[in-house]
């Protein structure tokens, strides 16, 4: 079996039992930077029997090799270098292959940086989207939130602090003065959560921070259905019923039932 564990974003207490029963009982732990696992592993207090690098350079190739592994019969566990695997981070390919030939996969669940950040951030949470790192020229980073800029659901990236006061100033480019925050350090002794519009974040950002950054970004404001011009009256002229629901789903994006019934409402008056 395949296990996707979880690991520590910055505090150890939220290493949960499960996965640490997970990381010493499996016969190989595969993660990105060996020494960085290792290191963790030492902090945890936990002896795992065997370890092997799993990163963007070797994915492909590594897959192979594991895929072979649990077919015969060993159970491996994925770890990042910190929370959930496979979120901006490799593994997505390793899930698939076990899907296409059948090994068993589960997720060993924990801390993860985008959950946490909306979390803290005061914004929706009922529909959000993540878009992982932005890129770090500005031109293609502006094309990126372009693409999202109608989007009605809570952004979400990742973004270096090296890079925050320049992508701040093309967030302010492309949104205006949307509401936003910027939540860095999460679990950490030093965690912050700063919010308020892009210029202002700047303004308080004029050094940059230090630690890892997650921006949370508020959507766009869902459009008023616009009704149309014409009436169910109108319609019902010269369609029957039936016809006359099916043509009013269509102009005001109702379902067919809840359009049949404003035509049932209508014809009584």
């Amino acid at each position: 079996m395949l296990y996707l564990v979880a690991t520590p974003i910055g505090n150890l207490g939220d290493f949960s039992p499960r996965a640490r029963e997970v990381l010493t009982s499996v016969d190989l732990v595969a993660c990105e930077d060996t020494r960085t696992s290792r290191g963790l592993f030492s902090l945890l207090g936990i002896q795992a029997k065997a370890i092997t690098a799993y990163h963007d350079f070797n994915e492909e190739k590594a897959t192979e090799n594991l895929i072979k592994k649990l077919q015969s019969g060993l159970d491996i566990a994925l770890v990042s270098d910190a929370g959930m695997p496979l979120i901006s981070d490799p593994g997505y390919r390793l899930v698939k292959a076990c899907h296409e030939q059948g090994i068993p996969v589960t997720s060993v669940p924990g801390a993860n940086a985008v959950l946490t950040a909306l979390q803290l951030s005061g914004l929706p949470t009922d529909k959000f989207y993540f878009g992982g790192f932005l890129p770090p020229k500005s031109s293609a980073r502006q094309h990126v939130l372009k693409s999202v800029e109608n989007l009605p659901a809570t952004l979400i990236f990742y973004e270096t602090a090296r890079r925050l006061k320049e992508t701040l100033l093309d967030i302010e480019k492309i949104f205006g003065a949307r509401p936003m925050a910027v939540v860095r350090e999460l679990t950490k002794k030093f965690e912050e959560v700063r919010t308020g519009t892009p210029t202002e974040l700047n303004t308080y950002f004029s050094e940059a921070p230090k630690g890892e950054i997650v921006l949370v970004i508020s959507g766009a404001e869902e459009k008023e259905k616009v009704l149309p011009s014409i009436s169910i009256s109108d319609l019902r002229k010269n369609l029957s019923a039936k016809d006359t629901a099916f043509v009013w789903a269509l102009l005001t994006g109702k379902s067919k039932k809840e359009a049949y019934n404003e035509v049932l409402e209508a014809d009584k008056l």
